[in-house]
């Protein structure tokens, strides 16, 4: 350790040892004064401690320590303080270490425009400047039903003139299409009044909040009101108006009328990333449904990621709701607020209703990358091998066997090589078998395996990750005596099973083999039964070829004066036994020549 490291080192020492024991938010810096990593902490000595006094497992990890040489925190009141503010520094500095939210404006929002006669339109620029802003919305579909129902239910402008009082005073304006075609009141040039307007904007916002029904409860009050009052063509006017948002209230989901202002968080996990679904509830329907990706960078766990998204989530949509629903326990305190982790009933139904769509989401997520580089789809199928049969490594190189033969006659074997997910043809290898008299699929399998292992041991080649038998437990069991009793290898041994119907019904491993539950119809039972067919086919393929080169050399072989130059010139010109039947003397003799084309007919008539 040079000077500089040993004195950095006793610097961060110094830091550490004066920490406080409270909650707040800490940064660590390299040697150029950048911000690499904003975390949060209940006890700030405990958690800046802990980078210090153990190896980390994660490399990332062990990186990040190394190029701290700075570190500074902030005190706060509480942990949801400090919640908080880690997720405005990270957005501020976007250090290279924390995780990266994946959604930036890639979703449209609402704007409800800061202009003394405001307009409503969709946009994904978020300008600060007093505009309200309603969303974002991850289902676009759902943010332009809820525009086309405000804009029948309001006659909203839609120009982009400035309309301040002056400019309407000095009648600078005329009206356009959309007021005479009913979809503006014109109050460019003083046919609705701003107070009118601006009635029908807070109304609005209540219906891009979710608060549907109480719009819908005012609209019943009106047409009541002007329904006694015998104004009955404004009250049909209301009535319009409120069959419309019950339409629209009867075909958001619903959840139930007890059920209001809660937030549902799930969360689903690969390697790569944590996909977080966030719902809003409010009085019985869901109005905000936002799922969004954090790329991890330092192995986060499930319950780190979960609060990041719950922080940033509640902030975004300023949600002031005193429950969330959660799909497991939170190490998470917020003033007011009370964790619900639903074992039955409605709140239970919500929560499914967040997995199954942070489900899809990494499905969709997934096929798009796949798309993109379709080898990851493979390293993915084999990851699941891995993980269905807990093996220690990816399988990147398989090898199944299969044996062939009809009542023990020309025994044959073949073994087929995939590697990472593809067939290597050039890796076939074909087998005689040489030891085995009769039909004993076992005693030919032993052989088989025997050699192939053997001779890969001898010339220092490469052994497989994963042995796939294309049979039951008595072939994966001989394959196992070969391979660990006598040569002593460790390589995973599977077998396939077939039906009644010659199709792949299930994957057995482990000693004594058990039944491994792999979906049939998904992509890995897919690529399982893709080797098991290739295998059959391989080894079918070379036991016709040499049974038929059998059945031809045995027909000619014992016919006098035909050797082997004789019976390779008779097969070049007539491909095959019975052509050589079909022809005639004089066709036979312009090859062989007259004596040997009568002693050919003979014996093969």
């Amino acid at each position: 350790m040079n000077t500089e490291e040993s004195y950095i080192n006793e610097y961060l020492k110094g830091i550490v040892s004066n920490l406080p024991e409270s909650p707040g938010i800490y940064q660590y810096l390299n040697a150029e004064g950048i911000i690499i990593y904003v975390g949060k902490a209940k006890n700030l000595k405990r958690r800046v401690t802990s980078y210090f006094n153990r190896e980390h497992p994660n490399v990332k990890t062990r990186l990040l320590v190394k190029k701290i040489a700075d570190i500074r925190y902030i005190v706060v009141k509480t942990e949801e303080d400090a919640l908080l503010l880690e997720n405005n520094l990270i957005k501020k500095y976007k250090p290279r270490y924390n995780v990266l939210l994946k959604d930036d404006k890639t979703y449209p929002s609402v704007c409800i425009s800061n202009e003394y006669f405001p307009r409503v339109f969709k946009t994904r620029n978020i300008i600060r400047n007093g505009s309200n802003y309603f969303g974002p919305y991850s289902h676009v579909p759902s943010m332009n039903a809820m525009l086309e129902l405000i804009r029948k239910l309001y006659p909203l402008r839609t120009c982009k003139h400035n309309l301040s009082p002056e400019n309407i005073r000095e009648k600078k304006f005329n009206v356009c299409l959309e007021y005479h075609i009913k979809n503006c009141k014109g109050p460019c040039i003083g046919m609705q009044t701003h107070d009118e307007y601006l009635k029908d904007i807070q109304e609005i916002k209540e219906i891009l909040k979710g608060n549907t029904q109480i719009i819908s409860e005012l609209l019943m009050d009106e047409m009541n009101a002007l329904a006694s009052e015998m104004k009955f063509e404004e009250a049909q006017a209301i009535k319009e108006k409120y069959d419309l948002i019950e339409n629209y209230r009867s075909k958001s989901e619903v959840v139930s009328r007890i059920i209001h202002n809660v937030d549902v968080f799930s969360i689903e996990m690969d390697e790569e990333a944590g996909y977080i679904n966030y719902l809003h509830i409010t009085n019985g329907c869901i109005n905000q449904a936002f799922t969004f990706e954090y790329k991890k960078r330092l192995n986060e766990s499930k319950e780190e990621l979960l609060q990041l998204g719950i922080a940033e989530m509640r902030e975004r949509y300023k949600s002031t709701s005193r429950e969330i629903i959660v799909p497991f326990e939170v190490d998470l305190e917020l003033n007011n607020v009370t964790f619900t982790i639903p074992q039955r009933g409605e709140k239970k139904h919500l929560l499914e209703l967040s997995i199954m769509n942070v489900k899809q989401y990494k499905i969709d997520r997934l096929k798009q990358s796949e798309k993109l580089n379709p080898e990851q789809k493979k390293t993915r199928i084999l990851k699941e091998i891995q993980e269905e049969l807990h093996m220690p490594k990816i399988p990147a190189h398989i090898e199944c066997f299969d044996n062939s033969n009809i009542s023990g006659s020309d025994a044959v074997a073949a073994c087929v090589v995939f590697k990472m997910g593809k067939p290597s043809k050039k890796d076939y290898r074909k087998f005689i078998i040489k030891t085995v008299e009769g039909p004993d699929d076992y005693a030919s399998m032993k052989e088989v395996v025997r050699r192939r292992y053997s001779r890969v041991i001898e010339e220092n080649g490469t052994l497989p990750d994963l042995i796939i038998t294309d049979g039951g437990k008595g072939q994966m069991e001989v394959v196992r005596e070969v391979i660990e009793d006598e040569l002593h290898l460790q390589i995973p041994i599977a077998g396939l099973a077939k039906d009644g119907k010659h199709r792949t019904s299930e994957v057995l491993y482990g000693f004594p083999p058990l039944s491994i539950g792999i979906k049939q119809g998904t992509p890995l039972f897919h690529l399982l039964e893709n080797i098991q067919n290739e295998v059959h086919r391989f080894a079918i393929t070379f036991h016709r070829d040499k049974r038929s080169k059998s059945q031809i050399a045995s027909a000619l072989d014992n016919i006098p004066g035909i050797g082997e130059k004789r019976k390779n010139a008779l097969l070049k010109n007539f491909r095959s036994v019975s052509r050589i039947k079909q022809a005639t003397l004089e066709e036979v003799a312009a090859v062989v020549g007259m004596q040997c084309a009568k002693n050919i007919k003979e014996k093969l008539q």
